[in-house]
């Protein structure tokens, strides 16, 4: 079984830090998917960095915007 940790916005990799280094104490198999939603990925790193998380296996770089703006991005990719 493999974890999927799905993160978006900095306040999320704030909470999920200690899911995330919970699940490498535990030896569990997960990854990160990082939506993207913050425009910033230089300023979601520092977060990544200062809280010694791996980066995100996956990220789908949606950016801001609406609900639909950003599914349609995600339809048309």
């Amino acid at each position: 079984m493999k974890i999927a940790i799905i993160l978006g916005t900095r306040p999320e990799i704030i909470k999920m830090s200690s899911i995330i280094r919970e699940c490498e104490r535990l030896g569990l198999d997960h990854y990160i998917l990082h939506t993207g939603q913050h425009y910033s990925f230089e300023m979601d790193r520092v977060f990544f960095d200062e809280l010694e998380l791996l980066a995100a296996r996956y990220n789908l770089d949606v950016g801001s915007g609406t609900h639909g703006r950003q599914i349609f991005k995600l339809d048309n990719q």
